[in-house]
């Protein structure tokens, strides 16, 4: 869970700051890569999916589900309300596998990722695929975690080893926001010097957010590959 300020700005952070809108579309190529072989309609589990806020987006896929552990998360989930179930994964229950299960900065918040990865396991179809981010590097750690209630921030190897040790082969790890890394350095740094408290982040200015949409986009596309950022995406199947 997330501090309830937070909470209340996160939509419109969502739809508006330019790291959500460039991970969400780093996230929907590698969905459309991801699904692109199914001859129907995909089922799709979103944990930890708020107020569904990427439910619109992945409609398209097929059927979307979404569970939810805070109820404040989806209190303005409109039409998707009947799709989020309130509660732990531990706690829902479908009568049909999915094909893709989401996790998208999810593993961070849970003091049990394994288990939870294992429950996820159950649900998912024998050729289904799990996709999640995280955090990376706890070098990187700073108060924006600890407004998130963060308890980790993994490394790519860290993410390999959680997943093989929960039953699935993973396919890919990458890291996502290379260049955002020395910028949050910085931060930490000038947290460790002054003392200050977790503010909710805002949205840029309209002309900074857009060149920092279409940098962090390009770098995607160009230097993705490189081995450092500060997120891990991570796509696994079961063994």
């Amino acid at each position: 869970m997330m501090e309830p300020a937070y909470t209340a700005a996160y939509a419109e952070l969502y739809r508006g700051h330019w790291w959500w809108r460039v991970r969400e579309q780093i996230l929907l190529g590698k969905i459309r890569q991801i699904l692109a072989h199914r001859a129907c309609a995909s089922r799709i589990l979103d944990v930890g999916c708020g107020a569904g806020l990427l439910f619109d987006v992945l409609e398209p896929f097929g059927y979307v589900e979404g569970v939810e552990s805070d109820g404040r998360a989806v209190e303005h989930s409109g039409r998707w309300r009947t799709r989020i179930h309130v509660g732990n994964l531990d706690t829902f229950r479908c009568d049909r596998a999915f094909d893709l299960i989401l996790l998208l900065d999810v593993l961070e918040h849970v003091d049990r990722p394994e288990q939870l990865l294992r429950r996820a396991a159950e649900l998912l179809a024998p050729d289904g695929r799990i996709l999640a981010t995280v955090p990376a590097f706890d070098w990187l750690w700073t108060l924006h975690d600890d407004l998130n209630h963060h308890l980790k921030r993994y490394t790519a190897s860290e993410m390999r080893a959680l997943m093989k040790g929960a039953g699935f082969t993973v396919i890919e790890t990458r890291y996502l926001f290379q260049s955002l890394v020395l910028p949050k350095l910085l931060v930490r740094a000038k947290e460790l010097l002054l003392s200050s408290d977790a503010r909710i982040p805002r949205i840029p200015s309209r002309s900074l957010n857009t060149a920092l949409q279409v940098w962090y986009r390009s770098e995607h596309a160009l230097a993705g590959w490189l081995p450092f950022g500060s997120s891990v995406m991570t796509v696994a199947r079961p063994s």
